[in-house]
């Protein structure tokens, strides 16, 4: 029997996967942390910790006080 997905790897995948299909385009403004835990059922912890791997994974960038935003992908 498989075990339950994490909750925080949950909001990654599904991030990361709209990225990489272009539903989210490089500058779009992400959900805030209190939306995100709403629409995901969970604590604002557990976004905290998906956005900051999204964040190692240069998928996302934060800027201070006005949100965060898809990442520009490198290359491009």
């Amino acid at each position: 029997m498989p075990t339950a997905q994490p909750s925080f790897r949950r909001i990654v995948d599904d991030v990361a996967g709209k990225i990489k299909s272009g539903e989210l385009k490089p500058g779009d403004k992400l959900p805030s942390t209190s939306q995100f835990a709403e629409m995901y059922g969970v604590s604002n912890n557990t976004v905290y910790r998906a956005l900051a791997i999204l964040h190692d994974r240069e998928l996302i960038i934060g800027q201070q006080g006005r949100g965060t935003y898809v990442a520009e992908r490198p290359g491009r």
